[in-house]
This record gives structure tokens, C-alpha cells and sequence, in this order.
């Protein structure tokens, strides 16, 4: 079984992180004397600490996860989306896709399905797992832990072009495999639309990279033969059938 999967991040929603961050801001070496540093800090503390604090969108420990999109073999891409920005909301989401991959497994004899992500080894696993870790919920006792580049238990789409060392986006295998990319939208941009209640959008999104992962892996693996560039099918925006709580 085949569990193409991604997760969309935003950075902490912690009371007082971005005033922490504020009072970590240094001014560069080369500002010696008292009235210079203090003019840097007034020009440049707010900016420098809400840079840092948008990058905690990659930190497990800290960053959240406000959705979840997966499909299995070939059946529809499925999304699952935090009620709100708060600790249970992204508990809550988390537990429901464990509980989730839990009941597909067992209802599939007992069948480890493999996770097929891009960047996935490195990104979305450890991040899940350091979020439910964070808050106290417990995986399944299948999910992969630290999963190897080659191992069974996952494929990771990024590794398997690029190899352990080196990167290339998902959408630039897009481009290579002639298969529908993702547009004008990134990662960079998940954040303000949560943050201006795009929430769905989001979710589209998500399902999108998983309906592109899972291209890219059957290219990969010689499932599918090569054509002329086409449309990628219009995925649903629909809720998949999970508890309505879980959708806007």
C-alpha cells in the first residue's frame, strides 16, 4: 500500500515568542560604540526578529502543523485541517490522521503502507513526529521513526533524484517530468493565508503536492510512461469524510 502524504506548516503561535526573538536581536560585529547599536536596533530589531520567528515554521519544536494531506494507491487526494491556530486544534488534527492511518492499516490486514513524500525524510516526518512528541500524542507503532533514504517504510521523491546531499524542489521535477507544477503558490505563502482565514485554499493546496508527489513517484518507478505536458486533474476542494470539526 501507497501513502502519498505532505503537511503544511506555520510558525509558532507560542504567547510572547516574537518578544522573545525581539530581545535575542544583536547588532552586527562591526557596530562598535553604544549609539550606533541602539540605531541599528531601532531600524532593524522588528524586522530581524519576525524573520527568525517565521523560520520556526520549520522547527518541530516550535512551528505547527495546520494541515494534512494524503492519498492511498490511487484513490483521491484527502485533506485534514486544524479547527483553529491553537495547541488542541493542531493536537486534535495530528491524533485524527494517527487514528486515521491506524484503522486503514488494520482494515488492510495488518499491510505497513510505505509513505511517499518529497522531502519527506528529512521535513515531514521528523516534524510530525517532534509535534507529537510536543504534545503528547502517541503514532502509530508502525510509523517510521528515522527513516533510511532507501528503506521500505518510506520514498522520498527528493532523495531518490538528488541523492542524500543534494536538493531539487518539487516543482522543478515537475517541470522535468512534464507534469503540471504548482503555479504561482509556495510554502512562503501558506502563513498569509492562514493568517487572512484562507484556510481551504491551503488545504487545496496541500492536496495538490500530494497529487503531484504521487506523479512524480509513478514517473519515478517507470508506473507511468512519458507524455506531452497535460493539466494536472482538477483536484476536489471538498472536505474528505472526517469529522466536519476538522474542516472550515
Amino acid at each position: 500500500m501507497n501513502l502519498f502524504f505532505d503537511i503544511e506548516t506555520i510558525p509558532s503561535q507560542l504567547p510572547g515568542i516574537i518578544d522573545e526573538f525581539k530581545a535575542a536581536v544583536t547588532a552586527p560585529g562591526q557596530y562598535k560604540k553604544a549609539d550606533s547599536i541602539a540605531e541599528w536596533l531601532r531600524e532593524n530589531r522588528d524586522a530581524e526578529a519576525e524573520a527568525a520567528w517565521l523560520k520556526t515554521s520549520f522547527d518541530g519544536g516550535a512551528g505547527q502543523i495546520v494541515c494534512i494531506g494524503w492519498a492511498v494507491n490511487d484513490e483521491p487526494p484527502a485533506c485534514m485541517q486544524a479547527r483553529d491556530l491553537s495547541a488542541n486544534g493542531e493536537s486534535e488534527l495530528i491524533a485524527t490522521w494517527f487514528d486515521w492511518l491506524t484503522t486503514y492499516h488494520t482494515g488492510n490486514s495488518g499491510t505497513r503502507p510505505c509513505l511517499i513524500g518529497h522531502n519527506s525524510n528529512a521535513f515531514d516526518i521528523p516534524f510530525i513526529w517532534k509535534r507529537a512528541m510536543v504534545l503528547g500524542v502517541q503514532p502509530p507503532l508502525w510509523f517510521p521513526r528515522d527513516p533510511k533514504p532507501w528503506g521500505e517504510s518510506t520514498y522520498d521523491t527528493m532523495t531518490a533524484w538528488a541523492g542524500a546531499k543534494e536538493r531539487i524542489s518539487m516543482d522543478r521535477l515537475c517541470r522535468i517530468f512534464g507534469i503540471e507544477g504548482k503555479g504561482d503558490m509556495d510554502g512562503s505563502k501558506v502563513w498569509p493565508m492562514v493568517q487572512g482565514g484562507r484556510i481551504a485554499e491551503v488545504a487545496a493546496y496541500c492536496r495538490g503536492d500530494v497529487q503531484r508527489t504521487r506523479a512524480i513517484y509513478r514517473r519515478m518507478t517507470f508506473a507511468t510512461a512519458p507524455t506531452a505536458a497535460q493539466p494536472a486533474p482538477q483536484v476536489s476542494t471538498a472536505p474528505a469524510t472526517l469529522p466536519e470539526s476538522l474542516f472550515s
